[in-house]
């Protein structure tokens, strides 16, 4: 052992104990409020200025992000928080369903349909009530649609490929009706599925059979729109009305216009999309072209939706299921 050398026995006794990584035996200055004897009100000088807003953390400080000049960054904050998410759950692949919210089931829409026949204030010769009762009448009549999505999403839930682990996704706008029914289809088979909310005026719920950690709620319907198809594999689109009309117009200028890769567009229900939109009418008045019009189809069931799906896919010699 080289002279002067201590020993390892010694060398142990020069190294100190580890401290606390959270906490002090003895404070620092900082951590007590300022104060004297002659100057009591110090204290409550230095409690005020944390209470005061400018002294909050800029992201904790919700009246600074409300702010016009914060936009970008919640444009940021509401597409990042979702797509960590869904990265994390190594989400790649959905099926997005879209209709209108008023659509519910058959059971419920009878219910509907006798309570208004029978409500005091029901007169059947009044035009108005006339009115309301028929269009009572032909949401029952649609209110098949609600068993559709919900068929179609036991489809792709039970799907051999799609089971253990689950690999493409129900993805609705998290509402009631259509959204509802396909969220209810998956849950109901034990498949996740995902719903997307959006912040209204009033109060919006989303529908309960949205798998828990897979509901999200944004700010911009912008952002919202993004994440409805930067995963999508399809689209379905039940009757709806201006929501289900501008998702479905969005994703159509997109596929026409390349800036998205095509994918299916499936309209379900065929009498009621050629009274809603006559697109024979925009190919022959010339703002659409011919080969626009083969940018989606008609479905009328379930096992239609989802076999046209698959078969597109095979077509397109795209991967309709990620790789495990």
């Amino acid at each position: 052992m080289p002279p002067n050398d201590p020993g390892p026995e010694n060398l142990v006794t020069r190294v100190p104990k580890p401290p606390n990584p959270k906490t002090r035996s003895v404070p620092l200055p900082d951590e007590i409020p300022r104060t004297t004897p002659a100057q009591p009100a110090l204290a409550d000088q230095t409690g005020a200025l944390r209470k005061n807003p400018n002294y909050l953390e800029a992201t904790r400080d919700p009246a600074f992000l409300d702010q016009r000049e914060t936009r970008g960054v919640r444009l940021q904050l509401d597409y990042q928080k979702t797509e960590s998410v869904l990265a994390h759950r190594g989400i790649e692949a959905t099926i997005v369903v879209f209709g209108s919210t008023r659509l519910c089931e058959p059971d419920l829409a009878r219910e509907k349909l006798k309570a208004l026949k029978c409500h005091p204030d029901h007169q059947p010769d009044d035009p108005g009530s006339r009115q309301q009762l028929a269009v009572a009448e032909r949401l029952l009549d649609k209110s098949r649609f609600y068993e559709i999505a919900r068929a179609f999403a036991h489809a792709v839930g039970t799907c051999p490929q799609n089971r253990n682990p689950t690999r493409l996704w129900i993805m609705t706008g998290g509402g009631p009706g259509i959204m509802e029914a396909a969220n209810r289809g998956a849950c109901e088979v034990q498949a996740e599925s995902i719903g997307l909310n959006i912040r209204l005026p009033h109060e919006q719920y989303p529908n309960p059979y949205i798998s828990p950690n897979l509901c999200f709620r944004f700010h911009y319907f912008a952002i919202r729109k993004l994440h409805f198809l930067l995963r999508a594999k399809a689209l379905v689109a039940f009757p709806g009305g201006y929501g289900t009309l501008d998702e479905l117009f969005e994703t159509l200028t997109l596929i026409q216009t390349r800036v998205m890769a095509p994918v299916p567009v499936i309209l379900v229900g065929e009498s009621y999309w050629s009274r809603a939109v006559d697109f024979d009418f925009l190919v022959e008045e010339g703002v659409i072209d011919p080969e626009d019009r083969e940018l989606f189809w008609y479905a009328e069931s379930a096992a239609e939706i989802w076999s046209g799906i698959q078969a597109w896919h095979e077509a397109n010699g795209t991967p309709l299921f990620p790789p495990d």
